[in-house]
Parts: structure tokens; sequence; C-alpha cells
């Protein structure tokens, strides 16, 4: 992974620090709206947490008021004091207490949504700042399951950060304090033990499930990027009959992600069964107390019924703080990798002093430009040559010589490891990366579509453009006569990465949203390798017309394409070889002629075949025809 990462990982202690980088979700400062949302909400839920504990006290007042022995205290009037009364009061508040909890949430629903949306938005711009070096080591089906993880753990830890854990701690306080000021400091003590133990059974046991559900999400990734990569090379799979061992790739990482996700409910339940042990042997414990305090005289029977009331309430958010936990430890398991990818340096950064790039001519020039993928296996070595403005130069030479990657330094895929290279004298290392890019214009080698209608990917050159200027491009790439014989025309849908379409049809939707995008410089990296030679001849034209007066930097394998380029340059082992015309490389007699002869042998070669192919049709016609014609 290209850059330093600094993890933020729910075991390496740093969970406090993880909560207060997703303060700014939870709190969006740009959003008084949603802040004012959050306060209502927390309010709401305050006095949801008093309601609540008001309800026993209302049940046990029913129950002594049925035995006769009602003793409010003066806290009550004395038309509330029926028991009749005393019901109706009990259920209004319990119904209160849910209306209240109802509306917290719905006050609370679009501040988490929008910190998912945030958090979402965030990491995709930033995986777009990210270099291709980083994007070639990556997976994409095991990168979209990181964000699709991470988006939802964020919605968790948002909604029971704040709405959840400091309201139950409250709850958990008043309680307290109401069992010691009501019966004695032996009921508090006995609930501060229950309370205790409880929370240390399940912080231990939830960590102890972080290691497994962890397991659980790394088989998830594993299948779901073999998923991805198998139907994405959908042809190739069925080119060589691998369907079985795709299924058994697969099926073999499910069968991981099958034996972690039973282990994950396995010890759920064992957890589930620890806190009701702990739990249900702090309700006995008080409930004998209170039950022999009653045979005493020394409580009521709705003493007995508050207490046990009071218990049964206490539970769920005992319950709940165990739930809360398990699920923001998972939750921050669940993003960590996120919070990785968002702590990815980006290896190609504007300049603070980037200024836009200001176009004049259009001269691009290589100077002494020294790069290596890896600092073992140089590529460019002191390369250096001017494309002039306006003019055509071509770049050719065996595979592997680095052709592919002068295009990619231009485009500051890759910064240089030394030497320059500049446009219209601006080193592009100095300029911002969006006018550099938006000054270029490629049509590349291997031509990936979206997977969306023909209309939208030539218009992806230039979002703007009319309908006009989309079918005025299309008929420059020689296209247009092909999408009108489709039955939705420019509607029709162009499939994953475009493969309802040929290579060649590809190619010029290519070169059309290039010419829609009409930038100063032009950049052909093998622009017409996937046509027939017919094809070729009709595309060369509209490409030559396109770069009229433009700045062209061709970059070619078929010499036949670039004979008419204004210079051609011939790379070898990472530095030129030879430079000139077309006719002047043919007279040195050099590595061009000798690359000229092999193709042009090749193509005689092919045209016989071809030659031989259709007399054979021919003879095979011939032969088969009907007696008496």
């Amino acid at each position: 992974m290209a850059g330093k990462t600094k993890t933020v990982s729910a075991e390496s202690g740093k969970t406090l620090q993880t909560i207060v980088n997703l303060w700014p979700y939870m709190w969006p400062s740009e959003r008084p709206d949603l802040k004012l949302r959050v306060v209502w909400a927390t309010f709401f839920l305050v006095i949801s947490k008093i309601v609540l504990l008001a309800v026993p006290y209302f049940f046990k007042w029913s129950t002594d008021a049925l035995n006769g022995k009602i003793d409010t205290s003066g806290i009550l009037p004395l038309f509330m004091a029926g028991a009749v009364t005393l019901v109706v009061s009990y259920n209004i508040a319990r119904i209160a207490q849910a209306g209240l909890n109802q509306l917290r949430d719905a006050l609370f629903a679009s501040v988490g949504q929008y910190a998912v949306r945030q958090l979402a938005y965030k990491t995709f711009v930033h995986l777009h700042k990210l270099s291709l070096r980083f994007h070639l080591e990556r997976r994409t089906g095991g990168l979209s399951r990181v964000i699709e993880r991470g988006t939802k753990g964020i919605e968790t830890i948002v909604r029971f950060t704040i709405l959840n854990s400091v309201p139950t701690l409250l709850e958990f306080v008043l309680t307290a304090a109401i069992f010691w000021w009501g019966y004695g400091f032996s009921y508090l003590a006995v609930t501060a033990v229950t309370v205790i133990v409880y929370i240390w059974f399940t912080v231990r046991a939830s960590d102890w499930r972080i290691s497994i559900r962890r397991s659980m999400n790394d088989s998830d990734t594993e299948a779901n990027t073999k998923a991805i990569d198998s139907l994405l090379n959908f042809e190739t799979v069925k080119y060589f009959g691998n369907e079985d061992m795709e299924a058994s790739r697969f099926d073999q990482s499910m069968a991981r992600y099958e034996k972690s996700a039973t282990q994950v409910w396995t010890s759920l339940g064992w957890l589930n069964f620890g806190q009701a042990v702990i739990f249900g042997v702090g309700t006995l414990v008080m409930m004998i107390m209170s039950a022999m305090a009653v045979q005493r005289g020394d409580q009521t029977i709705g003493d007995f019924v508050f207490i046990n009331a009071m218990l049964i309430q206490l539970a769920i958010p005992l319950n709940f703080i165990g739930f809360v936990y398990r699920e923001i430890r998972q939750g921050l398991t669940d993003i960590e990798q996120m919070f990785d990818l968002l702590e990815v340096d980006a290896e190609i950064e504007d300049a603070p002093d980037a200024k836009p790039l200001v176009v004049g001519h259009g001269a691009i020039s290589f100077k002494d430009v020294y790069f290596a993928y890896d600092p073992a296996r140089p590529i460019l070595k002191g390369l250096s040559f001017d494309v002039p403005a306006g003019h055509t130069v071509a770049v050719v030479g065996p595979s592997g010589a680095g052709k592919s990657t002068i295009s990619r330094l231009l485009y500051r895929f890759y910064d240089v490891q030394s030497g320059a290279i500049t446009i219209d004298g601006q080193d592009v290392r100095g300029v911002t990366q969006r006018s550099l890019r938006s000054a270029i214009g490629m049509v590349p080698q291997d031509t990936v579509l979206f997977n969306d209608t023909i209309a939208y990917n030539i218009r992806y050159g230039r979002p703007g453009a009319s309908e006009n200027e989309v079918r005025h491009a299309a008929e420059i790439a020689q296209i247009d006569r092909f999408i009108q014989s489709l039955p939705e025309g420019y509607k029709s849908m162009v499939g994953e990465r475009g493969l309802k379409l040929s290579g060649g049809e590809k190619q010029r939707v290519a070169i059309a949203r290039t010419i829609l995008k009409s930038p100063p410089i032009l950049i052909l990296d093998e622009a017409t390798s996937a046509l027939d030679t017919r094809t070729e001849q009709e595309i060369q034209t509209a490409l030559d017309e396109v770069s009229k007066d433009r700045t062209t930097l061709v970059i070619a394998h078929r010499l036949s394409t670039v004979v008419n380029a204004d210079k051609i340059i011939v790379l070898r082992d990472g530095g030129i070889a030879e430079q000139g015309t077309h006719s002047e490389l043919l007279a040195q007699n050099g590595l061009y002629a000798q690359m000229w002869n092999r193709q042009r042998e090749a193509t005689e070669v092919e045209e016989q075949l071809k030659k031989v192919r259709e007399t054979d049709e021919l003879g095979v016609v011939v032969r088969g025809k009907p007696a008496g014609e």
C-alpha cells in the first residue's frame, strides 16, 4: 500500500481517539439545524428516562391502594390516590415514555443518515485522490465491502454514542439513588455489585468476540472480492471453462465465512446466557431481601412489586448497555479499515502554491526524465524529447520500453524521480492536477466504459454538452451510424465495462468522448489497436482531422498508424534509440526499419491467408452448386 497509514484499531487502545475522530459526524458544526435536532433528541430522551422511573411508583401505589395501605407521602394530590386513577396514570406514563423514545428516534434519524452520507462521501473523494499505484494494488470487491461495512458501522456508533450511552448511565445513577434513599445501603450495594459484575463480564466477553468478528469480516471481504473479480472476468471464465474452479474458490471463502459466522452466533449465545445468570442472581438476592422485609412488616406488598418493577426496568438498560458496547466495538472493527483508507497519504498531491495550468500553444517537453515503478527495475533512464505546439510526435518501440509510462507521467498519475516534464514551460508538478488533466485528452488502448448509456459515455468527455454536440462527436468517430442502428439508439446500455460492445466500438466511443472534450493536447495510446484495417484507416483519417492544430502524442505499436507523424521517437530500454520522420528512420535501417519490415511481412502474410480463405470459401460454393445450374 502506497503512503503512510495510521491504524485506528479497536484492539490498539485507541477507541477513545476513534470516538474523537467521529465527533464531527455526531455533532455537525456546518449544520446548525442538525445540531439543534441532536439537542432536542437528547432532551426528550432524558425526559423519557425520568418518566420511565415514575412508572414503577405508579405500580407500587396502585398495588398499595388495592391493598388499602397507600402512602404517597404527599407526593400525589388526593384526587390521584384512587386505585383506578393510579392504574390509568401507570399506563399513561408507559405510553408517554414510549412516545418520547419514538420522538427521539425521529429527531435523530436525519442526523445519523447525514453522518453516514458525509463519511461515505469523504471516503469516496479520498479514494479518487489516491494514486494509480494504490488502485492497481487493491481489489475492487474488497474495497467496496470495506466502505459498505464502514458506513453501517458509523451509523451504529453515532446513534448509540449520542442517544444511549450517557442517558443509560443517568438511569443507573437515578435507580441506585432511589434504592439507597428508599430502602437503604444494602439494596444499593447489591445493585452496584450486580451492575459492575455484569459490565465486567460483558466487556471481557465482547472483547473475546471481536477477534472472531474480524475473522468473519476478512472471510466476507475475500468471498466478495472473488465473486466480483470472477464476474468482471466473465468471458475469460467461459473461454477456459473454469466455472467449477471459480465456484470452488468462492465456496472455500464462504466456508471460512460460515465457520466464523457460526462462532460469532455461538459466542453471542454464551454472552447472553452469562448476562442472564449474573442479573438473575442479583435479582434473586434483592427479591429475597424484600420478601423478608414484607414478612417483618418493614415493607408493603407495593414495595415488593416496586423493587421487582425497578429491577425489570434496570434489566433493559443493563442488557442494552451490553448491546451498545458490543455494537460500538463491532462498529469500530467494521470501520477500522475505512479509517485506514482515510489515513493513506495521497502519493500525488498538488503543491501548496500550485496554480492552474495556462495552456498557450501546448508544447510538451521531457527533460532528462528518470522513472521506475520499482527501484529495482528502472523504466525511463534520462529520457529527453520535445513535442512542439501543434505537432504530432509518435513514440514507438518494443513492449516494455516505457511507451505507456510516458502518458501516465504526463497525466501525473506518478511523479518522476528525476528530471522534469513541462507544458508551455510549466512543470506539471507545479500546477493543479485538475487543470492539467482538463487540458489533455486521452484515447487509451484498453477502453473501459461505465455501465450506462452510449450517450452518457460519450458525454463523459464534457458532461454539459448538448445532444447535437454528442452526435457530432460520434459522427467524427465513425460510430453514429452504428448507434442509430441500435433499437434504443444513444440510450442503449453498454453493459458492465462496456462488454455489450465490440473492442472497435468501445474504442470509437472513447475517441468520440475525447473529441467532445476538445482539449488542446491529445494522447493516443494505441487508439486503433482494436480495429480492423479498413476501420483503422477510417478512424485514422478522423484522428488526423482532430489532431490538426493540436499538440498530439501518439503511442503506437502498429507503425502504419504513425507514418504521417511530424516526428517518430523509437524507445529501447528506457531511452531513445532513434528519432526522425518515417522516411528518415527507414533510411537509417536501424531498429525502426526492422520493426517496420517485420510488421509489413506479417501484414502481407495475413492478406495472403485472407485471400486463401476467400478462395476456399468460393470453391466450396462452386463445388456445392446444385445440378442443372
